[in-house]
């Protein structure tokens, strides 16, 4: 399967340039204040839809690699995280900077979070191919099970507020739910309109949600960012030395551990992960009193976890088609427009492109590790780069990314309606991951349920009956009763 791999991106040779320039891309977007790994994967999956499935899984994971690891140079240089996932490394990172230490701390970042990021992939290639060939056991009550669970843990964990979190991935549901049913095939929600009888692609709702919202929502404080002072760098070999790297090992492989555990609970992801491990490592410290003040171990905590969520992540999505975050949301419209279908049966139908995508990501790696280092001075001036340079360019290539998908208008105003239907929740503070879930998974849960009492000629019964459903939706509503437990127990009394 190795060996397939290999030959196949070798008969693909222009994806290793759409490599170096998706991560170099995701550095950016990651770095930028206001931009995002989400972000820039939706803006390009429409420039994917004309490339070959392996160019266009190169670019895709290729910038959620550099995306991920980019918010690091924000969060040290600006005190600012360039994403959520980088929140922690300001704590730490910024206050070294005032020392004097900036070399360093970026160096301690870049370093571990290649190293997070290589230790999540050889877990995703030890645990997902076992994880693919239990779970072809499964059958339509199983597969609603998990894609119940999996919608539990992504409207509870994604707001403080149960309800906003209930009702924002209810939406998406609902959304999931226009154009042709999907086993009678009747119109539903279609107001008579040929165009919604396909329903909404999810591009449109992608880019729309993640990248018309973030511009609307950036060109509202477009002045905050604009005047920032970023200091210049000069960075000897890798910043710190190897005294430095070995007295971090324990540290980086226990926030590793908690970064890959985190990536594998769909729904949570790296902006909780960074702040876990760095508790964590704050905990387990001999001078507690130190974090915050501008040492080593508040940066290499978050930016090990954060990397690391990245292969957790991807395990689900791969081996049982459900998405662990935005980010892999995002990946599995770019697996769709492909026509590769992730779940139990990749490893058997697309063996060779699971393996083609295990190598890229170690390439990917690689090359967010060197550009990082060599390129550093230039995507620090990148941030220096006005807002209002950037934002018209944005809006211009989600429209002619919009468009060429179906070469449609509808797809436009589509993209436009959620733009502003994302800016308007999060206004709001309604959170944006349930809804974007909700209708990615929404399909599969309606299908799975009609299937499943299909098979067991309408009764209910046998979801909770069969020991591996029974199981899974039990899980499922303990979690949800201890959620609400929780949330209705940190309410301040009257």
């Amino acid at each position: 399967m190795l060996q397939s791999g290999i030959d196949l991106l070798l008969a693909h040779p222009m994806s290793f340039g759409w490599m170096i320039i998706g991560t170099a891309v995701g550095i950016v977007f990651g770095a930028i204040p206001g931009l995002s790994a989400a972000m820039g994967i939706a803006i390009f999956l429409p420039i994917t839809f004309g490339l070959t499935a392996v160019e266009g899984m190169a670019t895709i994971v290729s910038l959620y690699i550099g995306g991920i690891s980019g918010g690091l140079i924000s969060a040290i240089l600006l005190k600012i995280p360039g994403t959520p996932s980088s929140v922690a490394t300001c704590f730490d990172g910024h206050p070294m900077v005032e020392k004097g230490q900036a070399d360093k701390a970026l160096g301690a970042g870049i370093v571990f979070s290649f190293w997070g990021t290589m230790f999540s992939i050889a877990a995703l290639v030890t645990i997902a191919p076992w994880l693919a060939s239990a779970a072809i056991k499964f059958g339509p009550h199983e597969y609603f099970a998990v894609t119940f669970f999996s919608l539990s843990l992504i409207i509870t964990l994604s707001s403080s507020s149960l309800r906003k979190g209930l009702m924002s991935g209810i939406l998406g549901v609902m959304l999931s739910t226009v154009g042709l049913d999907q086993i009678e095939g009747s119109p539903r929600f279609t107001f008579d309109m040929s165009a919604m009888r396909s329903g909404f692609s999810i591009l449109p709702v992608l880019v729309g949600l993640y990248a018309i919202a973030e511009v609307l929502a950036t060109a509202e404080h477009v002045d905050d960012t604009d005047n920032l002072q970023v200091q210049s760098v000069s960075m000897r070999g890798f910043g710190i030395t190897m005294a430095e790297f070995a007295g971090q090992l324990v540290n980086f492989l226990r926030s590793s551990l908690i970064g890959l555990a985190i990536g594998i609970l769909p729904g949570i992801g790296g902006g909780t992960s960074n702040l876990v491990a760095y508790s964590v490592a704050k905990n387990r410290s001999k001078t507690p009193e130190r974090f915050g003040t501008g040492i080593l171990d508040g940066v290499v905590a978050p930016e090990s976890a954060n990397n690391a969520t990245i292969g957790g992540a991807m395990i689900p999505l791969l081996t049982l088609g459900i998405p662990g975050d935005v980010v892999t949301s995002m990946m599995l419209g770019g697996l769709a427009i492909h026509g590769i279908s992730p779940g139990p049966l990749i490893f058997q139908n697309s063996g060779d492109m699971m393996y083609a995508i295990f190598i890229l990501l170690v390439l990917s790696s690689i090359a967010m590790l060197a550009l990082e280092f060599l390129c550093l001075k230039a995507f620090i001036k990148v941030l220096k780069v006005p807002k209002y340079y950037l934002l018209p360019l944005i809006i211009i290539l989600c429209g002619i990314g919009a468009f060429g998908l179906n070469n449609r208008l509808f797809d436009m105003w589509a993209m436009l309606l959620f733009g502003i239907m994302g800016f308007a929740l999060s206004k709001w503070k309604y959170p944006l991951p349930p809804l974007v879930l909700g209708f990615i998974l929404g399909g599969a849960l309606e299908v799975n349920f009609r299937r499943g009492l299909s098979y067991s000629k309408g009764d209910f019964g046998e979801f909770f009956t069969r020991p591996i459903s029974g199981t899974i939706i039990a899980l499922t509503l303990l979690f949800i009763a201890i959620s609400i437990r929780k949330i209705m127990g940190a309410r301040p009394r009257a």
